[in-house]
């Protein structure tokens, strides 16, 4: 059983996982916006449309300096030390479940990385208003079970969300739901915003 996160909220994800964590799933899932809630614009980006909606699960390295080493996105699926793996692009937001999955093994992490931050951004450019159902989510890989799970409520005039940070602290592994929206087609446009988390 998962719990449900609260942006600001921190919790220890070993905890939460009852004992030792080794493997972690993002998962990122989310549906097209229902054509006769949007109203006039459910005819652009709804309805017969289909795939309309694209959103990008990313996940950013950084070191104890806050010096980005790596980032793992739909233009790179395997970070350089392959500790960490991308399942690959969904253009449409189709099927149940999990849209995108970016799978981390925590045991193989290279010691300089201090922490990994989530980010999901809209590439085709709409506000989340346009989306429904969308969620970020932890899972421990070992066994499936859902860790946390955060509901990317946000509403209208933001197309991007700086999502968690997972961070090494005395020697366990954390987590910080930031939940923090913004603007931007993909990560970078994040930056500015991600750095005062570090």
């Amino acid at each position: 059983m998962g719990i449900n996160l609260q942006k600001g909220q921190k919790i220890s994800l070993e905890k939460e996982a009852g004992g030792g964590l080794s493997r972690i799933i993002m998962g990122l899932g989310w549906d097209a916006a229902n054509s006769k809630k949007s109203g006039m614009l459910g005819g652009l980006f709804g309805g017969g449309g289909g795939g309309s909606i694209d959103l990008d699960a990313s996940c950013l390295l950084f070191d104890e300096q806050g010096n980005q080493l790596d980032a793992i996105w739909f233009r790179q699926l395997r970070s350089k030390d392959g500790s960490i793996e991308h399942t690959g692009d969904n253009r449409t937001g189709a099927g149940d479940g999990d849209d995108e999955q970016i799978k981390v093994d925590l045991s193989a992490v290279p010691g300089n990385v201090k922490s990994l931050v989530f980010t999901v951004n809209n590439y085709t450019g709409q506000d989340f208003s346009q989306v429904e159902n969308a969620f970020c989510r932890i899972v421990n890989g070992a066994n499936n079970s859902e860790i946390a799970r955060y509901d990317l409520s946000c509403q209208g005039g933001h197309s991007a969300m700086i999502m968690a940070k997972v961070y090494r602290h005395n020697g366990e592994w954390k987590m910080h739901a930031i939940g923090e929206v913004g603007r931007g087609r993909t990560f970078e446009e994040l930056l500015p915003q991600i750095k005062p988390h570090l």
